[in-house]
């Protein structure tokens, strides 16, 4: 159930009777005042497609070799090892510009540093799931983040009026093009049946190393399947053997924390904080660096949530301002409420971390209140015995452009499309469309 109500003058759509997943993500506020439309997405991995954006392409020539894929129902870590398995070749020889999801048919560029394209023959037969497109040698490697955006192709399925919703998504997505999208993380970043991610992060800013591993490998959550529920209640009880021999090849991390764990056990009478420790750098750097991140995420969104009810397209009073580039913006003008609505610039919020400066006045009261809800400090996101997971935070904008969107009915539902920036979420376009938390 949702409520209208008016907030400095301007129309907010509050979410009320939250279920769990709402609380998990921190989302509470809509900016659009349209009804929602309702109905299903991913019901189909092929319902939610999503390309890559990126800055620049292969040249064909270079020591490197990239690859376009197509996937679907992997995700792009999953891929990655997957490869250099194949390849008898050390992870950290493989690049990608950004994570893509499990549940989504997704194509994207991985690279396979000082490889030839001719020592990749072969190589789609012996991986699941995902056809190669594309190989090309290139200069240079392909790193994280090197994407100008992600372009999306989605089908919501079983809206309640079909004919009306294809209207009321036009609606919404013009009016997310004049004023911008509220720039939550979405539930890719928590997960949806074990939304758990940040509750690792969480204890691990907390020095709670012990618990940080528990939560990863224990825990079990209701939504999983019951044989990975025992399996997660075998090791809460201390029977970890017996967890490890009956961990699906899905739970390829727990084992790889397990093991570590079981080593260290053989090795000494008592576990102590550097096993724990050893365990959890067991787990590939791209993943490890996940947990205080979706912490920071987890807490931006409570923010965002808050300024939101402000008005997403224009200063208030102790704002901290960035341009495109997320460089501060130190000199404020008289037109800075118009380079706002032209997407120049933009107001944020904070992800947490030891040196992020924080807004004043009644932004900086929110951000303020945020760290006391959650009884924290800055100083917190240290994490000294572990420093590669520590974080200086910085600031980043409470909402994103949107372009190239259009909505259109097809006789299984609405299709929408859409792009956005990199490191933003669809589902931070969809709920606004749909009025429901969407994974």
């Amino acid at each position: 159930m949702s409520t209208h109500i008016l907030i400095h003058g301007v129309h907010i759509i509050s979410v009320a009777n939250l279920f769990l997943e709402k609380t998990m993500l921190n989302a509470d506020t809509y900016i659009t005042t349209q009804r929602g439309i309702g109905g299903r997405i991913r019901t189909r991995y092929e319902d939610f497609y999503v390309e890559e954006i990126l800055e620049n392409q292969p040249s064909g020539e270079g020591p490197n070799t990239w690859i376009f894929i197509d996937k679907i129902g992997r995700n792009t870590l999953d891929v990655v090892l997957d490869i250099a398995r194949e390849l008898k070749i050390s992870r950290k020889r493989m690049g990608f510009a950004g994570m893509k999801d499990k549940a989504a048919h997704t194509r994207q560029w991985l690279c396979i540093s000082n490889t030839a394209p001719e020592q990749l023959f072969g190589l789609e037969k012996k991986l699941y799931g995902v056809k190669i497109l594309k190989i090309k040698a290139n200069q240079k490697k392909l790193r994280i983040g090197q994407l100008v955006g992600n372009q999306f192709r989605i089908l919501i399925r079983e809206t309640k009026s079909p004919a009306q919703d294809v209207v009321t998504a036009s609606e919404v997505l013009d009016d997310l093009k004049k004023r911008g999208v509220p720039n939550y993380y979405g539930w890719q970043r928590f997960g949806q049946k074990r939304p758990n991610t940040h509750l690792v992060g969480e204890a691990l800013v907390h020095n709670d190393f012990k618990g940080a591993v528990d939560s990863y490998i224990g825990n079990p959550y209701p939504d999983e399947a019951p044989h990975i529920q025992a399996t997660r209640r075998m090791y809460d009880a201390g029977d970890w053997e017996e967890a490890l021999d009956n961990m699906p090849s899905g739970m390829r991390y727990e084992k790889m924390m397990l093991r570590t764990l079981l080593r260290e056990k053989r090795k000494k009478e008592e576990l102590n904080e550097k096993s724990y420790i050893k365990a959890l750098y067991s787990l590939p750097k791209p993943l490890n660096r996940m947990f205080v991140h979706a912490y920071q995420s987890f807490l931006f969104n409570k923010v965002v949530s808050e300024r939101s009810q402000l008005g997403v397209d224009k200063y208030v009073e102790g704002d901290i301002i960035i341009d495109n580039q997320e460089h501060l913006v130190h000199k404020i003008g008289e037109d800075l409420d118009q380079q706002i609505k032209n997407f120049q610039i933009h107001p944020t919020a904070p992800l947490y971390g030891t040196k992020v400066p924080l807004a004043t006045g009644e932004v900086g009261k929110v951000e303020e209140q945020v760290l006391k809800e959650y009884k924290l400090k800055k100083e917190d996101f240290r994490v000294p015995m572990m420093p590669r997971l520590g974080s200086h935070g910085l600031r980043r904008a409470v909402r994103f452009k949107i372009w190239d969107v259009s909505s259109e009915p097809t006789p299984d539902g609405v299709l929408v499309e859409f792009s956005i920036p990199k490191g933003c979420y669809a589902t931070a376009v969809l709920r606004e469309i749909m009025k429901v938390d969407v994974y």
